[in-house]
């Protein structure tokens, strides 16, 4: 469970619009899993924006990470609002890669065809995008598809971003958990800010 001084985050952070902490705290161990920013950003109800990376250069782009699970709904109303905003290019990036073994009882799936795969995947891209784009036309969008771990894929677009935004938790993954791989990964090794999103 949460810390003290995370606690009292999450606790004003109920109705709030958004909460902001940094991912270093005083303590050497502050960019470890158990820092206040991972447990603000796995308890917290507001959207969470860890604040990394030097921020002394602007690229003016925001990255989003998009899977089609409620989570990523979520993140990409917030990064289409904030590239509305600020006045930047929004670069939506869905990545998909074949799941690894999980041990035993796994089954491997059938043969695929990555083309397939890739075609079903920008459907899924161009869907999640096609409304919130009518409601942002001034936004410049760049959508890609990449075949890549999704926190691997997000981890290298945030080296020229000026934020990334996730969901909370994506697709896959177990239900139980409170913050998903990819947002945990951001958390740690994210060159920019990461804004953290919860379902609507």
């Amino acid at each position: 469970m949460a810390g003290p001084l995370a606690r009292a985050i999450v606790g004003a952070a109920q109705g709030a619009l958004m909460a902001v902490v940094g991912t270093h705290g005083a303590s050497a161990l502050g960019g470890l899993l158990g820092s206040v920013a991972w447990q603000v950003a796995a308890h917290a109800p507001a959207p969470v924006v860890a604040v990394r990376g030097e921020g002394a250069v602007r690229y003016g782009e925001i990255v989003v990470g998009v899977d089609g699970s409620a989570g990523g709904a979520a993140a990409l109303d917030l990064a289409f609002e904030e590239a509305a905003r600020r006045r930047v290019r929004l670069r939506a990036v869905l990545a998909w890669a074949m799941p690894m073994p999980a041990g035993p009882g796994y089954i491997q799936p059938p043969v695929y065809d990555p083309e397939i795969v890739r075609r079903d995947e920008e459907r899924v891209l161009g869907e999640a995008v096609a409304g919130r784009r009518e409601r942002h036309p001034a936004v410049e969008l760049v959508a890609e598809v990449v075949h890549a771990p999704a926190a691997r894929a997000l981890v290298g677009a945030s080296a020229r971003a000026d934020l990334v935004v996730v969901g909370s938790r994506g697709r896959g993954g177990f239900a139980g958990l409170l913050l998903g791989s990819v947002g945990h990964a951001l958390l740690h090794r994210s060159h920019c800010p990461v804004a953290v999103i919860r379902p609507h």
